[in-house]
Formats: structure tokens, C-alpha cells, sequence
């Protein structure tokens, strides 16, 4: 179903999010105001991935970012993850990885203040779901112990699908498998704390 007109974003405001987020159906857990900047939280899955809580932040002047805490702080010894991620960066061009304060991988999507609408704000959303999704088994290694994947409850149903079947045809660079690093990269990687035990790099 076609979203109605939006509001420009150029003069845009916090109430013009809160709209657009009617309109694409999502319901924020929290909204908070700081700084002049306002976000929103939302709980939603993708199709094989859940339980992602992405953060919507207004800035004006700067924007829309939908932002999503993507794997827990990386580990001394995953420093090839830091070659994994740049990877995923050239790959996936409508993203981008990289690490907060507390060295979580983090995974967002930004919107400049003259593309926001309704519907820029829903593809960025469901885009950050769709790669979740897309790196489901790359990343498991860095999500659950032993690198393996979480398994799905029998007939649930996620909470993003409807967004996700709304922007289908607009996340084409999505198919395909995803760039992994080398079979030696990864065998370096689980061999590193041993090395740097020893004093080795």
C-alpha cells in the first residue's frame, strides 16, 4: 500500500518522525529528547533475525540515522573482524559498520534532511533488518557461543515482515551471499589469543 505525501523534511521536526512512523505502521517502545536531538526505539525483527532494538535519531540540521547495536564489543583476539566489517562496508553501500565507545559493532543507515520522508525512513529501517538477516549465519560467530545460530520459535511471526515485503523490490544489492573473510583469515583469528599470549602478533 502506498504511503500518503509526508511533510517536506527540509523544515521537518521531531512531529514530523512521529508521523512518518504512524504511517509505516511502528509503534516506538521509547522516544526521549536530549541535546536537541530526539530519538525513538523499536523492537522489530527481520525474517530470520529478532529481538533487534533499533534506535531512530532526528538531529536537525543533520538528519535521520537509524541505528542498530549489531553484535557485542569485539574481543582482542577478533581483530580480523575489524577486516570483516570493511568489507561488509564496500559490499553493502547503503550501510555502514563500525564500533561505539564500548567497541559493540554497530550498524546504521542515514538520511540527509532534504531525502527524509515517510518512505526514506521505512527503506533505511528495513534495509537494517534486511542485512541483519543477509549476514544471519556470517555473524553468528560474534552473536552466540560456538557460532551458532539462534533458532526461530515455531510459527512466530516477525514484526518487521510487513516493512520488509513493502521495500523488497528496493534491497536488491541484498541477494547473493555475503562477502566472509578467507578460510586462513579465520583460522588466524581463532588462533590469535593463543599468539598474543605468547607475545605474538
Amino acid at each position: 500500500m502506498p504511503l500518503p505525501p509526508a511533510t517536506s523534511a527540509v523544515s521537518g521536526s521531531a512531529e514530523s518522525v512521529d508521523a512518518w512512523l504512524g504511517q509505516l505502521g511502528l509503534a516506538p517502545v521509547t522516544r526521549v529528547q536530549r541535546d536537541g536531538a530526539t530519538a525513538w526505539d523499536l523492537l522489530l525483527d527481520g525474517r530470520r533475525r529478532f529481538d533487534l532494538r533499533l534506535t531512530v535519531i532526528w538531529q536537525p540540521g543533520v538528519g535521520l540515522v537509524v541505528w542498530l547495536p549489531f553484535a557485542p564489543p569485539v574481543q582482542d583476539g577478533h581483530r580480523r573482524a575489524y577486516q570483516q566489517l570493511l568489507q561488509w562496508n564496500d559490499e553493502l553501500p547503503f550501510v555502514k559498520f563500525g564500533l561505539d565507545p564500548e567497541l559493540r559493532v554497530v550498524l546504521s543507515a542515514e538520511i540527509t534532511p532534504e531525502a527524509a520522508d515517510a518512505r526514506a525512513l521505512g527503506l533505511a529501517i528495513a534495509r537494517t533488518l534486511a542485512v541483519c538477516d543477509h549476514l544471519f549465519e556470517a555473524s553468528a560467530r560474534w552473536l552466540r557461543p560456538g557460532g551458532v545460530p539462534p533458532m526461530v520459535e515455531p510459527g512466530r511471526v516477525s514484526r518487521g515482515r510487513a516493512l520488509l515485503e513493502r521495500y523488497a523490490g528496493e534491497l536488491a544489492e541484498l541477494t547473493g551471499a555475503p562477502a566472509t573473510l578467507a578460510r586462513g583469515d579465520r583460522v588466524a583469528e581463532r588462533g590469535a589469543p593463543d599468539r598474543e599470549k605468547a607475545g605474538g602478533r
